[in-house]
């Protein structure tokens, strides 16, 4: 299939795909004018990639599932590597978090003392 279908299948966009294929996650052939054509089991490949982005990885963290992106990625029993990928990501996402909570609580902390100097409206 060429690659606006095998987006469109998939949900993703042809540059993406493109982006995978750089990142060596997926492969395509060169039909004779030059278009990207895939398997039609790369569509099972991209779904898993996409899902393993959507849960916060990278595609560098990608990588290292590839051996279980054919399959059902939640259904292949875990390696000690990918656990520990999932681990330290989760712990980057926790970290964001933690920052982010932190400027809010100080965003609103400044709105709520800017409140409390303003001056009385006029009658």
């Amino acid at each position: 299939m060429r690659i606006g279908e095998l987006a469109r299948i998939t949900g993703t966009t042809p540059r993406a795909l493109r982006h995978y294929e750089e990142a060596g996650l997926i492969t395509s052939r060169r039909a004779d004018n030059g278009y990207r054509i895939y398997d039609g089991s790369a569509a099972v490949r991209v779904r898993n990639i996409r899902e393993l982005l959507a849960v916060g990885l990278t595609l560098d963290d990608v990588r290292a599932f590839s051996v279980c992106l054919d399959g059902d990625v939640a259904a292949s029993p875990p390696s000690e590597r990918g656990l520990r990928i999932a681990r330290d990501r989760l712990a980057v996402l926790d970290a964001r978090i933690a920052a982010q909570t932190r400027a809010r609580d100080h965003l609103a902390t400044a709105l709520a003392q800017a409140a409390d100097r303003r001056p009385a409206p006029a009658r």
